[in-house]
């Protein structure tokens, strides 16, 4: 059985501005924010939206991950992203939540599950969570998720908008 799903900045800043951080639930009842991640926003400071979200949401679990294997550590990620990869890596089967490229390509080339901010919301017009995605991610480009034009009309074709 797989683990809890570990989640990396990026999509929780975006969730959290956008009010949408329910989102992230679609891969399960409780999502791992490493302990590095954590840290990480908590340097903007204890008034930042995302800080508040991770201290008073109860299924964002803060924990410990495992030491970042060399397989990792060698695509010179940062320590995020390589901790949410430690996580997928030592969990087989087990869904990361993360949007930086390079992070995503170490994923694939490890067969490691993951998942986006953009498929988040994709994922929840075809399981019938949200009437339409395009004001969704309209609002998540609002709130400083890039978003080419491109892209964006690729991704809502996939669910018929």
């Amino acid at each position: 059985m797989a683990e809890r799903p570990a989640v990396n900045a990026s999509p929780l800043i975006f969730l959290s501005r956008a009010d949408m951080l329910d989102m992230l639930k679609i891969e399960g009842e409780r999502i791992v924010v490493p302990k590095t991640v954590a840290d990480e926003l908590k340097r903007r400071g204890p008034g930042d939206l995302t800080v508040q979200a991770i201290e008073k949401t109860s299924w964002l679990e803060v924990l410990e991950t495992p030491p970042v294997p060399a397989v990792i550590q060698s695509w010179d990620l940062g320590e995020g992203e390589s901790s949410v990869l430690a996580w997928g890596h030592a969990n087989p089967g087990t869904v990361i939540i993360v949007d930086d490229l390079p992070a995503r390509r170490c994923a694939a080339a490890l067969r490691i599950p993951m998942r986006g901010t953009l498929g988040r919301i994709l994922t929840a017009k075809k399981r019938g969570v949200i009437p339409k995605a395009r004001p969704i991610v309209e609002k998540l480009r609002q709130s400083g998720m890039y978003l080419s034009d491109r892209v964006l009309n690729q991704a809502l074709a996939l669910v018929g908008e």
